[in-house]
């Protein structure tokens, strides 16, 4: 039974397709697991996204994602990737920036406006700043929340917890609070070499001595 799922073009050429397109705008390529994922430079990722957009035998007309990246051990700790689509090709490309907290990325809203939300999106979750966003605002979270919750430095927990108040009738905000067992919660697991009773182990016959070896 053949996959109901559409057929896309491979990615022979493809990379040099866009090389010879866009020159010096590439700082790197990568053919892997079947994704071409194209890094360009920050400061002209719009004249990189119109040549893809326009350049007969790349033509991704269409920007389908963006997301974010943290790596927290980089000194642009942020990669921004924008996933593109060729419908005239049947093809997918990705195209990866490169950014920290301070340095703002081109917003590509002059290309495609629906980009607008994608950014506010990477915006919340990360605090990578688009310049040229009319709206650069949250979008996921609840207005005055603290920090971006996609960050690799943010606390699981968060740093405040809401709540529907019987008292005063409404959602309130609140430090969190984590019970003990929570703040000590030991990540080994007992069936991997845990040095103390478990509560009941106790009730269990000792295990046999292992014999020597003759």
């Amino acid at each position: 039974m053949h996959s109901p799922a559409p057929a896309y073009a491979t990615n022979d050429g493809v990379i040099d397709a866009a090389v010879a397109a866009l020159g010096g705008l590439i700082v790197d390529t990568l053919d892997a697991h079947g994704e071409v994922t194209l890094t360009v430079d920050r400061l002209h990722l719009i004249d990189a996204m119109v040549l893809l957009r326009d350049t007969p035998g790349l033509e991704y007309q269409q920007l389908m994602e963006i997301a974010g990246v943290d790596y927290l051990d980089r000194a642009e700790r942020f990669d921004v990737c924008y996933h593109l689509l060729s419908l005239t090709r049947s093809h997918r490309i990705r195209v990866r920036v490169t950014t920290d907290e301070e340095k703002p990325v081109p917003s590509v809203t002059v290309i495609w406006p629906v980009a607008g939300w994608l950014e506010r999106e990477v915006y919340d979750m990360y605090g990578v700043l688009f310049e040229g966003n009319a709206d650069l605002r949250r979008i996921l979270t609840d207005y005055g929340f603290r920090g971006h919750p996609q960050r690799k430095d943010f606390p699981l927990s968060g740093y405040v917890e809401l709540r529907y108040s019987e008292e005063a009738k409404r959602v309130v905000y609140e430090p969190v609070k984590l019970a003990q067992d929570f703040r000590t919660f030991d990540f080994m697991s007992p069936w991997e070499g845990a040095d103390y009773i478990l509560p009941g182990d106790e009730k269990a016959p000792p295990p046999p001595a292992p014999e020597a070896k003759k």
